[in-house]
């Protein structure tokens, strides 16, 4: 097992720190690292500046714009994006749609949807769970019924991220009610969020933000063109899009950021004398050193093997996110309450969004749940 990086490799992570030092825009730069809201405007222009260079979508196939870089390449880029304190880039369309019309997707749908996903025409967001359907997805209750050459679609989804930004949602429907298994029967459409009969309404989180909506569907009408894969074989596109989600919700660079700025920002207050809390300082991050291990683990598997990581990569999920809602916890505690200076004001909501990434992408329960199904065979 190798955990070192070529010098190739560490070429080509300097080659991309150099860029994102000459590129990403300042005011983007400074909205991330104090934690303002970034509107959709913000985020595209993001992305069509990775457009414009040919990064915004490394793991595609050339023909489509990718890069034709290798795994470690593609996970260096990532956990560079992450360091350095750029906007995210909003994975519905690059990370999930996509990949699944490279896979699955008539070649009329490819060529319809991935020139404006990767040039950044189009806003995705993602149509999975519904009321009392998230971890357990396969019980959603939204249906389809097809009359001619379309789909009429009622139903509701609920924590649709970026929902009032979207111009396009890839759902998740039923269109046989009547199979005995639950996890057939279930399609996968694309559905225009312009289309008469969608109703988006805001969710606000602890954190006073928009990020989140209730999506509603009064017979939608969907051309049968916009369904992908065969009818009631929705399930094989689902698992298959979930395997996109998980290897980078580590997000090891973001959370060396936060730490470094952790430190700094504790440094000039009156905790960091405390031993308890340098205590708790020193072992997050070992935690977080221990994680980049273990993700460089899975990076030369990938790399000896040139296959995707089995069910064990969950783990990187669960400690991940573990880490980044213990660097909030620290960054709060750390705070003086008398301080009312905006960035210890704006600890406290950032610790309240980050209580969701121990849930988004398969909660952690159900993480471990996978691990000790696939990987121990208990």
């Amino acid at each position: 097992m190798d955990l070192n990086y070529s010098a190739e490799e560490l070429a080509f992570r300097d080659q991309v720190r150099a860029w994102l030092g000459n590129n990403l825009p300042q005011d983007l730069r400074d909205k991330v690292a104090d934690y303002e809201h970034l509107t959709r405007e913000d985020l595209l222009r993001w992305h069509k500046i990775l457009a414009k260079q040919g990064w915004v979508a490394p793991s595609w196939p050339k023909e489509w714009g990718g890069t034709d870089w290798n795994v470690v390449q593609r996970y260096l880029f990532e956990e560079e994006l992450g360091y350095a304190g750029t906007p995210p880039l909003i994975p519905f369309g690059l990370t999930m749609c996509g990949p699944v019309l490279l896979r699955f997707g008539t070649d009329a749908q490819k060529k319809k949807f991935l020139p404006r996903i990767y040039n950044g025409e189009d806003f995705w967001c993602q149509g999975y769970s519904e009321p009392g359907s998230g971890s357990d997805l396969a019980s959603l209750k939204t249906k389809a019924v097809r009359e001619k050459d379309f789909y009429i679609v009622n139903g509701q989804k609920i924590w649709t991220t970026l929902g009032h930004y979207a111009d396009w949602i890839f759902c998740l429907v039923r269109t046989d009610p009547t199979v005995e298994k639950r996890q057939e029967g279930i399609s996968f459409l694309l559905i225009d969020m312009q289309a008469p009969g969608i109703t988006v309404r805001p969710l606000i989180l602890m954190d006073g933000a928009h990020e989140v909506n209730e999506v509603f569907f009064d017979d939608v009408k969907v051309p049968v063109e916009n369904l992908v894969h065969e009818e009631g074989r929705g399930w094989t596109v689902a698992k298959y899009l979930l395997g996109h989600e998980r290897m980078n919700t580590g997000r090891i660079g973001g959370s060396k950021r936060e730490l470094a700025k952790l430190k700094e920002f504790a440094s000039s207050t009156s905790q960091i004398n405390s031993p308890r809390f340098r205590d708790r300082l020193a072992r997050l991050e070992v935690e977080l050193i221990a994680l980049e291990i273990t993700n460089l683990r899975f990076l030369d598997q990938m790399r000896r093997s040139g296959q995707p990581p089995g069910a064990d990569v969950s783990m990187l999920k669960i400690r991940g996110t573990e880490i980044q809602q213990a660097l909030t916890e620290l960054m709060l505690q750390a705070a003086d309450p008398a301080d009312s200076g905006e960035i210890a004001a704006s600890f406290g909501p950032r610790y309240c969004s980050m209580r969701k990434t121990s849930i988004y992408a398969g909660s952690n329960e159900i993480q471990r749940n996978i691990i000790a199904k696939m990987t121990l065979g208990l």
